[in-house]
């Protein structure tokens, strides 16, 4: 068992942190500042964002958008273009599901030290 505590854990932002890769899902730690945004993209994995702190402005490809506080946890289906706008200094985990290790070139066991 590995444990994280993600309300404590460092991660600069716009320098987001993977906390593990495995063939069966990633996760990464990313933080932005107030104003800072990840604009229009999407990953071939389902992508589940959950916000752990702050607010976001989730934007999907069809323009549908969510505001997400603490809690708030967002689904995008493989290959779904969406952006993510922080509104205040936010943190949110991302679950990329399933990972493929064989199209990625960044490998990461689940060994990263834990809080």
């Amino acid at each position: 068992m590995r444990t994280w505590n993600l309300a404590d854990h460092e991660v600069q932002p716009q320098k987001p942190q993977v906390l593990g890769t495995s063939e069966e899902g990633r996760a990464v730690l990313v933080s932005l500042a107030a104003g800072d945004s990840l604009s229009d993209h999407h990953v071939r994995e389902r992508a589940t964002v959950v916000v752990l702190g702050g607010r976001l402005k989730i934007t999907a490809g069809d323009g549908e958008e969510a505001i997400g506080s603490t809690g708030t946890m967002v689904v995008f289906e493989p290959s779904e273009w969406h952006s993510v706008e922080a509104l205040e200094d936010s943190r949110f985990l991302l679950l990329l599901a399933p990972w493929s290790l064989e199209e990625h070139s960044s490998l990461e066991p689940w060994s990263r030290n834990a809080d």
